[in-house]
């Protein structure tokens, strides 16, 4: 498919600017509020010095994405297309960047992404009914199938039942913060020989929990004075997240202490079977276990769009490209999608955590892309075209500042290949997602011989 003719048909379709500021903030936060604000505080905690640099991580994730977010409004303002990172990607840095960026979505980073939600479900799930000493795999394996099932056939999952998900999470977020802070209980301090970890590291699962404001960014071109509001919405959503989020660690840090949290691989479900009992951590493992299977479901969806793209544009992935009509469904690219995180899980069920080799598989590659996706607003910048609907306030020294922390984030994530403490533990899955990123480049110079 060629480039330009991609943007003709996208042509025709322009948004209806119809979105308050209001309706804009909830988007954002239903879109970034998922299932590792009830995991990964366990992970920070165990790679920060203490309570104050604890919650310092959380605000400069704030910041941090709120930078990012800001980015990707005038990127999606410039160029309202379906596709997102591909065509900004295929337009400011040429079309094997975007196509590599678009193998590495299907090989690493929504298939290691949905794997890594997956251990999530795994986790929470085995709170509930242990399947034994490979609980957590099993259940992740066993939630992609049946997922990937149902998309195949065409079920897809009620805006209703999304919309009210989001507010039980939003709802359970509130209570857990609060009744950790009333709880009275003896929180338990860090060992004085602790090992304090790296900042660095704990930002990696911060900004994931972060993850999702690069979906609010596209909707630019949906909103009323999206000039305008769409600074709000970008502000006081993410502002709203990081009140929220610093709201749930104060809890955690109130009734479990740090060392508490360390130790706890469920940490939501700790906290609340400390406060209420265990039928409330089994409760509240339920909500958590309802949350990743959604989070997991519309990544599955989206991710083998993204996949059906690449073999609509590219005949070495023909077989891919093809639509099935009964149910409307990519139905190849779904399948492969669903063999490609099987494999991932089985890989990782064999490292101390799942869910962190997958994360350690993702980082360097996500973080990479992330990187030359802000780059491309310069070369927009550069190229002095038509001013788009939301211009980044303060330009050139935010965008500056995100690609700065894109490339300490990539630092971050490729240095734990020789760190002592988690290289031995996830050092393989670090190579593993950069070398099938880098099988990308040749296999562009073969594609593109067969472009369809």
């Amino acid at each position: 498919m060629d480039r330009d003719a991609g943007s003709v048909a996208q042509a025709g379709a322009v948004p209806k600017p119809l979105l308050s500021v209001p309706d804009g903030i909830v988007l954002l936060c239903g879109m970034v509020i998922g299932a590792g604000i009830f995991k990964l505080p366990s992970i920070v905690a165990g790679n920060t010095s203490g309570p104050a640099m604890f919650l310092l991580a959380w605000i400069f994730g704030g910041v941090i994405s709120l930078c990012g977010a800001l980015v990707y409004a005038e990127l999606a303002s410039r160029y309202p297309e379906t596709g997102g990172e591909y065509a900004f990607l295929s337009r400011g840095l040429g079309r094997g960047v975007a196509f590599v960026f678009a193998w590495s979505r299907m090989t690493v980073i929504q298939t290691g992404a949905i794997a890594a939600v997956a251990f999530v479900f795994g986790d929470y799930a085995s709170e509930i009914l242990s399947l034994g000493a490979n609980s957590a795999a099993l259940y992740a394996a066993a939630a992609i199938i049946a997922l990937t099932a149902l998309n195949f056939v065409g079920t897809l999952q009620s805006k209703s039942l999304q919309k009210l998900l989001q507010v039980v999470l939003f709802a359970a977020l509130v209570f857990i913060g609060v009744a950790g802070l009333v709880s009275g209980a003896a929180p338990k301090a860090l060992a004085p020989d602790a090992a304090a970890g790296s900042f660095g590291f704990a930002m990696i699962f911060v900004l994931f929990t972060f993850g999702g404001w690069n979906e609010a960014a596209y909707l630019a071109g949906e909103v009323r004075d999206a000039r305008r509001n769409m600074f709000r919405i970008l502000v006081w959503g993410i502002a709203l997240l990081t009140v929220l989020y610093l709201l749930v660690n104060l809890g955690y840090l109130a009734a479990l202490g740090q060392g508490g949290m360390r130790e706890s691989k469920v940490v939501a479900a700790d906290l609340m079977r400390l406060v209420a009992g265990d039928r409330a951590g089994v409760a509240l493992a339920l909500v958590v276990c309802l949350a990743s299977l959604t989070t997991m479901n519309a990544a599955i969806f989206t991710g083998a769009r993204t996949t059906w793209a690449l073999g609509r544009d590219f005949a070495l992935f023909a077989r891919f490209g093809h639509w099935r009509d009964a149910g409307s469904t990519p139905a190849n690219a779904l399948v492969l999608q669903g063999v490609i995180t099987l494999v991932l899980i089985a890989a990782s069920s064999a490292t101390p955590d799942g869910f962190s080799a997958m994360v350690a598989y993702t980082a360097p590659v996500f973080w990479t892309f992330f990187l030359l996706t802000a780059i491309t607003l310069f070369v927009f910048r550069a190229r002095l075209a038509e001013a788009p609907a939301f211009r980044v306030p303060l330009f050139p020294w935010i965008p500056i500042a995100f690609c700065a922390m894109c490339a300490y984030m990539l630092y971050s994530a490729v240095a734990y290949v020789s760190n002592p403490d988690y290289g031995p533990k996830f050092g393989d899955m670090v190579l593993g997602g950069l070398v099938v990123m880098l099988a990308g480049v040749p296999l562009y110079f073969l594609a593109r011989r067969g472009r369809s």
